[in-house]
Formats: structure tokens, C-alpha cells, sequence
């Protein structure tokens, strides 16, 4: 595939051992993000950062993000509104963190009421351009039936990973030839002209099996935006 893949990694970074790190060695013309504090999870400025990156390369980039990673990659894509079709090709979003452990300051104190979420900051809506949204059903960081709701929310495909923890080095996932598929397949339905969309046109399983709906793993349909 043409075009670079934007490596977005989620708080503490993406270390040696992380999938990402992998993937990004696997692929061809990728980079990771630049200019972030992976200590300091204050969306505003990693969504900055992610834009800019998306902004400076030369063609439509395919962002891979993971964890707060995901919420600063749809941050941004929000930012850039009706051009985001234009920088953006398309996005893999591995184990969204609960926007709502967050606010706009860092990482929210379990169970405080005093600082907004950045929920509130994030799209209610369609992303217009193909994603797809890869959930576990035991993550610490967000329950899946709310992740589900997000890629809803978004019109992302969701794929079903099983219990799969928070999808990086503590449960498992250094290198991650599945993920690579994923993105793989997601670049050639986006690359062709189809939008992926979310429950409606069904959930897939760990192996990439549709569970329900069609049989085309990334069902082609009319982009939200028309």
C-alpha cells in the first residue's frame, strides 16, 4: 500500500516490546508521532501533534493508534473537519481508552466528579473516512459494550478480540501478524472505495470472522459524508 502509516501510540508510549513498535519496524514507509509527552495524557496537545504529523506528510496517511493514542487520533481528525477525508485514509483504533478516565488536564482521580471528562471533546458523530475499532472484552481501560458504543457513534467496523486485556506487551501482543492483517485488509477496502461502518454492518471475531451480517470482512457502503 502507498501512503505512510502514522504510528499513534496511548499513555506511557509504545515501548521495545508493544506490537506497535513491531509493526512500525514491519512497515515500509511508517513513522511514530512526534512532539508528545507520553507521560502526560492532555488530549488537546497530543491531538495537536497527531494533526500536525498528518498535516507534513506528502499524500492521505493511515493512522494505527492504540489506547489514549485513539482518542487523540479521532481528536484530530476532528480538527481538520472537512479535510480530514483528504489527509486521511483511513484508521486502525487497537483498545480505545475510556475517554471518561481522562480530563482535559491528564488522567482523571478515580471516581471524581470535579473534573470534566474529555468525552465532551471528542465527535458524537461519523468520522466520514474508513476505520475500524479492534476491542477486547476483558480491557482494564474501557469496557467493550462502551467501546461498541464509540465505533458506533464513529460508524467504525468493531472487531471482537475475545479476551484480550488491553491488547499490548502485558497481555501478550509484541509482535502481531493479526493486527497487520487487519490493517492490511482495512487499506484495501478503504483503498477501493468503500467506508468501513460500524454494528450495523457487523462484528468480527478475533480471526477476522464476521459474526453476523455479510460475508465481506469490510463491507462496502455509502460513505457518511454523502
Amino acid at each position: 500500500m502507498t501512503g505512510t502509516t502514522l504510528i499513534v501510540p496511548g499513555f506511557h508510549g509504545s515501548g521495545p516490546g508493544h506490537w506497535q513498535t513491531w509493526l512500525e519496524a514491519e512497515l515500509r514507509n511508517s513513522r511514530r508521532v512526534a512532539g508528545i509527552g507520553w507521560d502526560e495524557p492532555v488530549l488537546a496537545d497530543w491531538a495537536v501533534a497527531v494533526e500536525c504529523e498528518i498535516q507534513r506528510a506528502a499524500e492521505p496517511v493511515w493512522l494505527v493508534a492504540h489506547s489514549f493514542g485513539c482518542l487523540a487520533t479521532i481528536a484530530a481528525v476532528a480538527r481538520l473537519a472537512d479535510r480530514a477525508s483528504a489527509r486521511v485514509a483511513g484508521a486502525l483504533l487497537v483498545a480505545p481508552a475510556d475517554p471518561d478516565r481522562f480530563s482535559s488536564a491528564g488522567l482523571r482521580p478515580e471516581g471524581s466528579a470535579d473534573c470534566e471528562s474529555i468525552a465532551v471533546h471528542l465527535p458524537q458523530r461519523p468520522l466520514g473516512l474508513p476505520g475500524l475499532v479492534i476491542a477486547s472484552r476483558n480491557d482494564p481501560w474501557m469496557p467493550f459494550w462502551k467501546t461498541a458504543l464509540w465505533a458506533r457513534r464513529w460508524r467504525c467496523g468493531l472487531a471482537d478480540m475475545g479476551a484480550a486485556g488491553h491488547i499490548n506487551v502485558a497481555s501478550g501482543f509484541g509482535p502481531w501478524p493479526h493486527g497487520l492483517t487487519l490493517l492490511h485488509r482495512l487499506q484495501r477496502e478503504g483503498s477501493s472505495g468503500g467506508s468501513i461502518h460500524g454494528p450495523a454492518s457487523g462484528t468480527w471475531n478475533h480471526e477476522g470472522a464476521k459474526e453476523f451480517g455479510n460475508n465481506a470482512l469490510l463491507p462496502k457502503s455509502p460513505s457518511p459524508r454523502q
